[in-house]
């Protein structure tokens, strides 16, 4: 007999509750979802979250509804695994990060005063510490693509003082590691005098950019996926064209190339 299917939720209450009966029979009656465990959701949330990422940065609403119920769906299966194991409950998870919210926003829920978002950053830090938390850095996962940790890292330590207030000393010290970069090169030979020096002035160059940007209020991951996605647009499209005019595009030249690239970049990325 199939089971029955739960009604639509006409509130968010409802709804909820909705995608937890869904769920909880699913993990008592489906061969696959029985089968899972936490260590075996862990890639699928993992993809489900690029997912997310990608339809955020597309600007595409029904992609990025559908992402989030997928990842709400992970979530309520993380616990209800955990509920199993006699771990801790959803009611548990969900008590826990609103008495962490309640704790950290002392400027809502008890009487202390900010003057703007900086001042919020630096009590949410001083609350963690107060906490037992054993560095301001500790809250980075060491898994985090090194992009988006270089960022990470630099809003932690602003958010105790550790930063410039003046973007053009910021400026400066991106010109400052880009020479100290080229000085690694000879460049009338066009070599590297020193590749181990070499990436590692690269990469101070780099964290300094990112550096600048989140001075600019600039997000460099969201920046450089866009880059990508604009590249991606853009090469399919000489791609296609080499197609439509018999052409191989391992045989092309970089100038025949350039002309069906120039012709992308009139269309939507720009």
């Amino acid at each position: 007999m199939p089971h029955p299917i739960p009604e639509k939720g006409l509130t968010t209450t409802d709804a909820f509750q909705r995608l937890l009966d869904v769920l909880y029979v699913l993990r008592k009656e489906c061969p696959w979802d029985k089968k899972q465990t936490m260590e075996s959701l862990r890639p699928l949330t993992i993809e489900e979250l690029y997912e997310l990422s990608d339809a955020i940065i597309e600007k595409d609403t029904e992609e990025i509804k559908e992402e989030l119920g997928d990842i709400m769906m992970h979530l309520v299966f993380y616990a209800r695994i955990a509920e199993e194991e006699n771990s801790f409950t959803l009611v548990d998870v969900l008590n826990t990060v609103c008495e962490k919210l309640i704790v950290r926003h002392p400027h809502i829920y008890a009487d202390i005063e900010v003057a703007n978002e900086d001042d919020v950053k630096k009590n949410w830090e001083s609350i963690k510490l107060q906490q037992g938390g054993k560095s301001v850095l500790s809250g980075v996962p060491a898994g985090l693509p090194a992009l988006v940790k270089a960022y990470r890292i630099q809003d932690k330590v602003r958010g105790v003082g550790f930063d410039w207030e003046d973007k053009k000393e910021v400026w400066k010290k991106v010109e400052e590691e880009l020479q100290e970069f080229k000085d690694e090169f000879d460049v009338e030979n066009s070599n590297v005098l020193d590749i181990e020096r070499a990436e590692n002035e690269f990469g101070d160059l780099l964290f300094s950019l990112i550096n600048y940007a989140r001075h600019l209020g600039i997000n460099p991951e969201n920046a450089l996926e866009k880059t990508n996605k604009k590249f991606i647009h853009r090469f399919s499209h000489i791609e296609k064209r080499a197609t439509e005019n018999g052409q191989e595009i391992q045989n092309m030249t970089l100038e025949e190339m350039d002309v069906y690239w120039n012709e992308a970049k009139t269309l939507n990325y720009k």
